[in-house]
């Protein structure tokens, strides 16, 4: 499914009856995201510059009539029995063509206990009871999503934050955005167990139409940063390697261990609490290649905020392209999470005439991203994929991303 072709509303209020043979109560949307750049900086406490894109997880939810309760005259059902179980169905389909299919109860939650793409809505049930003492149960839900899976375009944590707002509505939890935001990391880090930062769940709850989101991660305060391709006569391509990725199975926990470790031998209580001046002698090499990453990626998201914001001919996005490549290459050689697919790409690209690229997300596959000129946007794609037939590699996945809204009710 493209962007273009995104779910309204009445087809998939008409896909879930179809499904579960009665009207769902609402409809919700959660972006994927693109990381501009700040890769690996949201766990250490750093900055991040995310958008949200026009690829998103979309969920209409519903209780079921069964388990609907009388009004108690104040505008509010009971809540569900603790048995009640909750029903999941998604559009993707397994190896034998059946749609992916699921349904739990909160007594039954366990880490590891149910299929990997069940376990995201499963660990956001789960939190929910964990932090607000309510009990989900009795309640259906049917899943499309456009944001590729394993791209390290978010899918995940989008269909996280997708289950979440629609539960939050319709149990009437009340959460606000930094509570969603928290909330599904601790979900994902404890139930899913992939101990990722904060930068993906922000960026699909946060982030304003039109804008890059500069967050600061130890304490999430945020900044609107405009964004606007169109303007600047620019795309931004994503290159899908079609490599996947997982946050759970990669060397994502070892990069963690390793930069709190150094932060410890340091007297820090993160990497953020340094600056390049620090002194990094007392660490070992491996530990001196990730921290030096850490620090001097910080630095280029102030610096891309700046140019961003500081408008003029040698500002503006069109002003970021040298910072993309930087980010690449210390990904690529102190933080090690680059893979030839992802080299390749950014090379490929930028020889086509790309003004910038870099890998994008957690690595070990995915994605690469490529700013470009809108009248080179054909030059670059079939540039790259010649490159990667040349290589023997997988024919990757190449599609122009826009800067969308954040999560919320679809209109």
């Amino acid at each position: 499914m493209s962007a273009a072709t995104a779910p309204t509303d009445p087809s998939l209020r008409r896909e879930f009856e179809a499904v579960f043979g009665y009207p769902p109560n609402d409809c919700f949307r959660a972006p994927g995201r693109v990381n501009l750049i700040g890769e690996h900086t949201d766990y250490n406490n750093g900055f991040v510059l995310p958008i949200a894109i026009d690829r998103a997880v979309h969920v209409a939810i519903g209780r079921r009539p069964q388990c609907r309760s009388e009004d108690h005259g104040h505008g509010t059902a009971a809540p569900p029995r603790r048995e009640e179980s909750i029903r999941i169905v998604s559009d993707h389909r397994d190896e034998s063509g059946e749609r992916l299919a699921g349904q739990f109860t909160a007594e039954e939650l366990l880490p590891g206990a149910l299929p990997s793409w069940l376990s995201h809505p499963a660990g956001v049930v789960d939190e929910i009871a964990k932090t607000t003492g309510t009990i989900v149960g009795g309640i259906d839900l049917y899943i499309e999503s456009s944001v590729p899976v394993g791209a390290g375009l978010s899918s995940s944590h989008a269909l996280e934050v997708a289950v979440l707002i629609a539960l939050d509505e319709i149990c009437g939890i009340g959460l606000d955005d930094r509570e969603k935001a928290l909330l599904t990391q601790r979900a994902e880090n404890d139930f899913v167990g992939a101990p990722t930062g904060i930068v993906d769940q922000a960026a699909s709850i946060m982030t304003e139409a039109g804008h890059a989101l500069f967050l600061d991660c130890r304490d999430l305060r945020t900044r609107q940063i405009p964004f606007d391709l169109e303007a600047e006569g620019l795309r931004l391509l994503v290159i899908d390697t079609r490599v996947s990725h997982s946050h759970s199975e990669s060397g994502y926990g070892d990069r963690r261990r390793t930069c709190e470790e150094a932060a410890r031998i340091l007297g820090a209580a993160s990497l953020r609490e340094l600056d390049e001046s620090v002194d990094l002698g007392p660490l070992n090499e491996e530990q001196k290649k990730r921290v030096r990453h850490v620090l001097t990626e910080n630095a280029r998201v102030r610096a891309t905020v700046d140019l961003l914001e500081g408008g003029g001919e040698s500002h503006g996005i069109r002003g970021i392209g040298n910072l993309l490549l930087a980010s690449h290459d210390s990904l690529a050689h102190d933080y090690e999470v680059s893979c030839t697919e992802l080299d390749t790409a950014v090379a490929a690209a930028m020889s086509a005439g790309a003004i910038g690229a870099r890998m994008t997300g957690g690595g070990f596959g995915g994605s690469a991203i490529a700013l470009v000129d809108t009248a080179n946007v054909d030059q670059v794609g079939e540039a790259v994929r010649a490159t990667f037939a040349d290589h023997g590699f997988r024919r990757p996945d190449i599609f122009a991303v826009s800067p969308g809204k954040g999560a919320g009710r679809i209109a």
